[in-house]
């Protein structure tokens, strides 16, 4: 007595079942786009370790500040982009340039940081400093 699956013809098998060939290729695909991600998340970077001394700032300075809104202030004073060209411009002709500390909000644009660093740069005034909390 043989085991015979399907019908009692002798034709053999004329086509080919392909979804389990489909199911390995698709959990093949998976594997591939996880590890791909995983193995290549971003570039790496190893940052420099200092020991610069702090410097002792200038007895001129002028304090520019950004909040996260991108209004900007000249000490605490909110002014407009054209206003502080013409305040740097002033200050540019002193016969020892200021430094520039700026101090921008952390969720500030980097726009409107650019805009300024700028502007700074036209007028003449290439010392600036950045403000960070310690």
């Amino acid at each position: 007595m043989a085991f015979q699956l399907g019908e009692d013809n002798d034709s053999g098998m004329n086509e080919m079942n392909l979804i389990p060939l489909i199911d390995i290729m698709l959990v093949l695909m998976i594997i591939f786009l996880v590890t791909a991600t995983v193995a290549n998340p971003s570039i790496p970077l190893t940052l420099p370790q200092t020991s610069a001394e702090i410097v002792d700032l200038p007895p001129e300075q002028i304090q520019v500040s950004i909040n996260a809104n991108g209004e900007v202030a000249w000490d605490d004073q909110i002014i407009s982009l054209d206003e502080l060209q013409t305040r740097f411009n002033d200050a540019s002709q002193q016969a020892q340039q200021p430094t520039v500390v700026l101090r921008a909000d952390k969720d500030a644009r980097y726009d409107t940081v650019a805009q300024v660093m700028s502007r700074a740069s036209e007028a003449g005034l290439s010392d600036i400093a950045f403000a960070t909390d310690d």
